[in-house]
């Protein structure tokens, strides 16, 4: 399955009106601790190594541009087995996928805990994340079987969010959760992030 996806600032009217007639999933704390090598090798091609709540999974894009400024929604391919994740990043299996890991050069860079409430209205999954270091934001995602589908998505998407009166990025500069804290917090690796027009 692709992950077609788009990201809005998170306040009480936003989520007033996006969570109108949803059904109401449930909350869950997410604890994702990233990992990259010291010269940005994943995160300056657009692609987010992450354990969540004790497993490994790999975001790969399947964006058209290259540049953020080339796209209207995130699109991803998400690799959630281990066997997926040593073959896209060629690691070959001697121990666990940790100690792999390591031994290839990732390490951790940020650990996030995030406070997410799901809904689901139709096929559209909505979440409101509120994260450890005072960021909320909205991700409203249409899963499709394969590249085909994707425009469709990125279509119903946006007149959803129209409907809903949510701003997009292509009106305002929309962080993600991860690009927020890096932002924040790693002034060198958010340039490295520019340079490579992945923001």
């Amino acid at each position: 399955m692709i992950e077609v996806e788009e990201k809005f600032i998170f306040d009480k009217g936003s989520e007033k009106k996006v969570i109108q007639g949803a059904n109401f999933l449930g909350e869950k704390l997410l604890i994702d601790t990233y990992y990259d090598t010291k010269d940005y090798a994943l995160t300056t091609k657009d692609t987010w190594l992450r354990n969540r709540n004790g497993n490994f999974e790999l975001k790969v894009p399947l964006n058209e541009g290259k540049g953020i400024n080339d796209r209207i929604v995130d699109r991803y391919d998400e690799l959630e087995t281990a066997e997926e994740i040593r073959k896209a990043l060629s690691i070959p299996m001697e121990r666990t996928l940790k100690e792999d890991l390591k031994m290839k050069g990732y390490y951790p860079f940020a650990t996030l805990v995030t406070t997410r409430r799901k809904y689901k209205k139709g096929d559209f999954n909505i979440d409101l994340d509120i994260v450890d270091f005072g960021y909320k934001i909205i991700e409203i995602e249409l899963m499709v079987k394969d590249s085909l589908e994707m425009k469709q998505a990125v279509e119903r998407i946006n007149f959803f969010a129209k409907e809903k009166g949510l701003i997009s990025r292509t009106e305002r500069i929309i962080k993600g959760k991860l690009i927020e804290y890096i932002y924040r917090n790693d002034s060198k690796h958010y340039l490295a992030l520019i340079e490579a027009g992945v923001v």
